[in-house]
């Protein structure tokens, strides 16, 4: 009993600082350039933290880099509490200046992060100048658990954890072709007229969600000359007028050079979901920027729906 007296009391709370940035990257290089500090700086923390409660809280490997062992598993959540209550106790007891600032990391899907949730950002961090925004749009799934964001914008909700999660939209795609395209091929009058031309579409076997494989169901059969991973490579090479592609409206009705083909006929509708971390939800900072961003998809339903081409910004 006096052996865990005297680590509690030799404990250096600011080390779970760096614990926490080493458990979230894994790599203690990754978490010092976070820190704004060198390798060993954060070497030096881990080493000193690991005395105090005596115990080793991270497995090193040289393939895996920082991996935690159970006690580093355990204290995680523990010092992930600590921070989240630090983050507001400072705003409860601090001024409203102060609570309308800070940092926030918003993960989200490649087309929508690039195409719409970053002008609207733009507009946001004009409003609110003391908050700075790191936007993350990734062809590929964002981890909340390992704090890669703050809040995550995904096709699919999440389907346990410890999250705070809304339906953020309804949205369209459409088949969409440059006019030289069509000029230059077969008419296409109906979907069968489809079979004989090419398109663009993702890599199936490295798709990050099943919600992207629509091209097989819409039309059977087809042929994709070029795929990527990348919905905006995707975007990129429809502009070039030779093939096909199903691109998202927010995406493609903003490009005069595209044009919907078969709109009538040929039309998918998803949805984007966005959530985050329960313990998170409460600070100001992510109050604000969840209600913009969900007021600002509200204000542009024409556009994610294929009725506009026309973006509009939150007054």
């Amino acid at each position: 009993m006096q052996k865990n007296i005297t680590s509690l009391g030799s404990l250096n709370w600011d080390d779970l600082k760096f614990f926490l940035e080493v458990a979230r990257t894994r790599k203690a290089s990754v978490a010092a350039k976070r820190l704004a500090v060198d390798y060993t700086t954060v070497s030096r923390r881990i080493s000193s933290l690991e005395g105090s409660l005596g115990t080793l809280l991270f497995e090193k490997s040289r393939t895996s880099g920082f991996v935690l062992t159970n006690e580093g598993q355990r204290l995680l959540g523990y010092a992930e509490s600590i921070e989240s209550t630090l983050h507001m106790a400072c705003e409860q007891v601090s001024g409203s200046g102060v609570a309308l600032s800070g940092h926030v990391r918003m993960g989200c899907t490649e087309g929508f992060g690039s195409f719409f949730v970053t002008p609207q950002l733009s507009h946001f961090v004009d409003t609110y100048p003391a908050i700075s925004v790191d936007i993350l749009p990734l062809p590929h799934f964002i981890s909340l658990s390992k704090r890669e964001a703050d809040i995550v914008i995904a096709l699919e909700r999440p389907e346990h954890g410890p999250y705070v999660c809304c339906k953020l939209c309804d949205y369209k795609l459409q088949l969409y072709a440059t006019q030289d395209y069509l000029d230059q091929h077969p008419p296409i009058r109906r979907p069968a007229d489809l079979a004989d031309h090419p398109f663009i579409s993702y890599v199936d076997d490295l798709a990050f969600s099943s919600e992207l494989l629509y091209l097989a169901n819409v039309v059977p059969g087809a042929s994709a000359s070029l795929r990527s991973t990348s919905v905006i490579a995707q975007y990129v090479a429809a502009q070039q007028g030779r093939s096909l592609a199903i691109l998202p409206c927010f995406l493609a009705a903003q490009d005069s050079r595209l044009l919907p083909v078969l709109g009538e006929e040929i039309t998918i509708t998803r949805q984007f979901w966005m959530y985050c971390r329960e313990d998170l939800r409460k600070l100001k900072r992510i109050t604000l920027l969840w209600d913009y961003i969900r007021e600002v998809t509200e204000q542009n339903q024409g556009l994610l729906m294929g009725e506009t081409r026309e973006m509009v910004f939150a007054d």
